[in-house]
């Protein structure tokens, strides 16, 4: 059988960009080199090789995280190049990368989102009134960011307007939300027309990590993860099934990690990831192994529904 020649794609120029590099390292270890001709690309300094490439390319593997990979521009140039690539295509990817127009979407799906407010640069912020509405604590985050970066959790009024610059360092637009003191899980989904879901992980930072942050996703013995999560049956199920929604709500495809919080037997959807971490110890990874995937075979699903779900013109 002829090999398929696939671009591996990591890197980049987001701030994730060393998280990307680590699983573009794993991805291409773990590539069936029987199956495949695994050319890598990093779009800090090859698009343009990437564009005289493309007539030989059979797919892509993004394993690009934050803008300008996560985010519908790299699924946009693979389009134009005619390469079919894994995961969500641009429309579901720059829905998904926006937390904003994310929630309005889980909501008008029926999936329970925190209460929260949406904050421009030119807006005057009135912690008061964030306070009456949210509470104390809460979380300000940038829209379009991924793996927590610009994200910190506000204690006081005193604790907003430093929050809300390290937000607004990253983007134009950010989000003040309800802090939901629960048990968090993240739940994967696979496939293009019928849904596969995985097992759910349960997320357990150290206790000097008021939340899952940078440090705590990617700092080694930072944070506990079980799979299966430790929650009833029927919790599971539905947090699998806001899972689905989220993924048809937010036009995704292939494959997405929903991350969600339940507390008090109430589940709230924090965000879905299209591009999810994909090292060998990643969430998804760990859910597929669970679910008697192995990683190598993981890795050839997503391949085979990319080509699936937009095949060479």
């Amino acid at each position: 059988m002829k090999k398929r020649v696939i671009a591996l794609i990591s890197g980049g120029i987001s701030p994730e960009r060393d998280v990307s590099l680590n699983s573009g390292a794993q991805i291409f270890e773990a590539l069936d080199k029987e199956k495949y001709t695994v050319l890598r690309y990093d779009p800090m300094t090859d698009l343009t090789r990437l564009v005289a490439d493309a007539k030989k390319i059979d797919a892509a593997f993004i394993a690009l995280h934050g803008k300008y990979g996560e985010d519908g521009t790299m699924q946009g140039m693979l389009d134009l190049l005619n390469i079919p690539y894994q995961g969500s295509g641009v429309l579901g990817s720059a829905v998904a990368m926006n937390k904003i127009l994310s929630k309005r979407l889980y909501e008008k799906h029926g999936i329970p989102v925190p209460s929260h407010v949406e904050l421009r640069r030119a807006d005057a912020i009135d912690p008061g009134a964030l306070e009456e509405k949210l509470g104390f604590p809460l979380v300000i985050k940038p829209a379009e960011t991924g793996s927590s970066v610009g994200i910190s959790v506000a204690m006081s009024r005193d604790d907003i307007k430093n929050a809300a610059d390290l937000a607004f360092a990253h983007d134009e637009t950010i989000l003040a939300e309800e802090y939901i003191d629960g048990v968090e899980i993240t739940a994967g989904v696979m496939g293009n027309d019928t849904l596969e879901a995985l097992p759910l992980i349960e997320i357990i930072p150290e206790k000097n990590y008021v939340f899952f942050d940078y440090k705590a996703k990617y700092t080694e013995g930072a944070t506990r993860e079980i799979c299966p999560a430790r929650i009833d049956d029927a919790h599971a199920r539905q947090a699998q099934t806001y899972a689905k929604q989220a993924h048809r709500a937010l036009f995704c495809s292939g494959y997405s990690r929903t991350d969600m919080i339940l507390k008090n037997g109430n589940l709230f959807a924090l965000e879905t990831n299209t591009i999810p971490g994909m090292t060998r110890t990643s969430l998804m990874p760990q859910a597929a192994e669970k679910a008697g995937i192995p990683f190598g075979e993981l890795l050839d699903r997503l391949i085979s529904l990319g080509m699936e779900a937009r095949p060479k013109r």
